[in-house]
């Protein structure tokens, strides 16, 4: 996958996140980018452990991956961020 994919499955996977949040949580689109590719990665490497698959492009099956681990890595975030 090349950069240009990565940012735009980052975005899209991190717009999705944030949306299924219920915790108010206001970013721009960069730190959305970054949660999207940071949960794609995350998303990648449980769907590899498990035996799921991986994050091999623009599909849907990675973008499902991609929101799964944003969503994990915004929750976390969220969880254990300094009050």
């Amino acid at each position: 996958m090349g950069l240009f994919s990565w940012i735009i499955l980052g975005l899209l996977s991190g717009a999705l996140a944030r949306l299924m949040v219920p915790e108010v949580y206001t970013a721009g689109i960069f730190a959305t980018t970054i949660l999207g590719i940071v949960g794609a990665l995350v998303g990648g490497f449980i769907g590899s452990v498990f035996g799921i698959g991986s994050i091999t492009g623009l599909n849907l099956g990675s973008l499902f991956l991609s929101v799964i681990g944003a969503f994990i890595v915004l929750f976390l975030f969220i969880k254990f961020k300094p009050k």
